[in-house]
């Protein structure tokens, strides 16, 4: 259970939460130019474009779970389970694992219309990276700096809908969740007119009473709504950190605490939330343990790299004593 968004305007920044019960040791990983990335189904290929993005790394490979590359181009994949479908080969596509689509398409695209074009041409099959690493049923969020999608490949096809509000959660399907937006529709950032009736005098008595009837539960359509509610009232500051900051806060809204989500005897909890410049290709992160704002930067000589480059994320606490 996830939530990504995309947020700004002339400065692009793109991240997600990764909810989960468990931990994968993830780590900051950048894959350099002219990587050669071998698929399942029998080819390999360089990569064009050096990406960032949080993942694991397997045999050389990154497993990646959002991912910006230097042209800023981002994308994440959330689990859509019992939606998404995956197909058998066919000979007149390009057949590519579910794993294989964030740096097969960020290694050769530099924006969602290059993206949509190069998706015509493929085709995911229902192969896993190993036994380990079963196939993930997902579905992604794809932004370059002008436009925002959402992929979801599903039984009775693929599907490509605009994404202007720039939120992806999980299940149900993404026009959905647009269409439940309406239920929404008299939510309010300011002070609340009443019109419930002209007959009788309603005092205001609180700040904030226009976003009564605002979910407050963990569920993915609540963490829609009430993400895109409190991203698109976000008021956008002027100066690049705080703008990070406000980013940070502007998830805080759909953060998984432990103890609220219980799986088996496991407690699901946002395990790290990531916010990519897309422009200055900066890569921030927190963890559950470390609120702390990371970052990582995409430089030079890591674009050069002739292997992976990763940075070990941070789940250590860290406080500043003052005293």
């Amino acid at each position: 259970m996830c939530t990504a968004i995309v947020f700004g305007d002339k400065n692009r920044y793109f991240g997600r939460t990764l909810d989960l019960e468990y931990r994968m040791d993830e780590s900051v990983i950048i894959t350099p130019r002219q990587y050669r990335f071998s698929y399942k189904c029998t080819f390999s290929e360089v990569t064009e474009y050096a990406i960032i993005g949080t993942g694991i790394i397997r045999d050389n490979y990154p497993l990646y779970y959002d991912a910006t590359n230097e042209k800023g181009l981002s994308m994440a994949g959330l689990n859509f389970v019992n939606n998404a479908y995956y197909h058998q080969k066919c000979e007149d596509k390009i057949n590519l694992a579910p794993h294989e689509l964030i740096p097969y398409l960020l290694g050769k695209c530099s924006t969602v219309e290059e993206c949509i074009d190069a998706l015509s041409k493929i085709n995911l099959v229902n192969i896993s990276f190993n036994e380990e690493f079963q196939s993930a049923q997902l579905h992604w969020i794809i932004s370059d700096k002008n436009r925002t999608i959402t992929l979801e490949c599903m039984k009775d096809g693929v599907k490509i809908h605009k994404n202007d509000v720039g939120v992806l959660t999980n299940n149900p399907p993404f026009d959905f969740q647009m269409l439940n937006l309406s239920n929404y529709v008299n939510l309010t950032s300011g002070e609340v007119i009443n019109r419930f009736s002209s007959m009788v005098d309603l005092d205001q008595y609180s700040r904030g009473m226009g976003a009564i009837g605002l979910p407050g539960d963990l569920s993915s359509v609540s963490r829609f709504v009430r993400v895109c509610f409190t991203k698109l009232n976000a008021v956008l500051p002027e100066n690049e950190y705080e703008q990070v900051t406000q980013f940070f806060h502007v998830l805080g809204s759909v953060e998984q605490h432990e103890g609220s989500v219980k799986i088996g005897n496991k407690y699901e909890r946002t395990q790290y939330t990531s916010c990519c410049d897309t422009e200055k290709m900066i890569y921030y992160y927190t963890t559950y343990e470390n609120s702390q704002i990371n970052a990582v930067k995409l430089t030079s000589r890591d674009i050069a790299s002739a292997r992976l480059v990763e940075y070990k994320m941070s789940f250590v606490p860290s406080i500043n004593f003052v005293n």
